[in-house]
């Protein structure tokens, strides 16, 4: 198992990632913090944690927006459907990895809050 460390709007967050993967993630990343840095720009946002909130939203956006185009070129006849297949169990670990990670997402926001 690899670790990369990511440096997001000013701060380092290390983060583990099968080997192999550093440079994806370190791309992700990098992604990510030039999102941060234009909604930040923008003024967007009253708060770290508003920002990491608006962020979230946006970055969903722009995957349904990618999905919207998929679906729209798949009723075309340009390609294939995009379809995931899996079980309940599957699905219900999805979630509940979920609901972890917003909760860990409230926790950090509550602690930069204490800054």
């Amino acid at each position: 198992m690899a670790e990369v460390t990511l440096r997001i709007n000013g701060r380092n967050y290390g983060l583990a990632c099968d080997d192999g993967q550093e440079e994806r993630v370190k791309a992700l990343g990098a992604y990510v913090d030039q999102r941060v840095k234009e909604i930040a720009q923008a003024g967007m946002a009253s708060s770290e944690s508003h920002l990491m909130f608006l962020l979230s939203i946006i970055l969903t956006d722009e995957i349904f927006d990618l999905k919207d185009g998929a679906s729209a070129a798949n009723s075309n006849g340009k390609s294939e459907p995009l379809s995931i297949q899996m079980s309940e169990a599957e699905e219900a670990e999805i979630v509940q990895t979920i609901d972890k990670l917003a909760a860990r997402i409230d926790s950090i926001a509550g602690n930069i809050g204490k800054l």
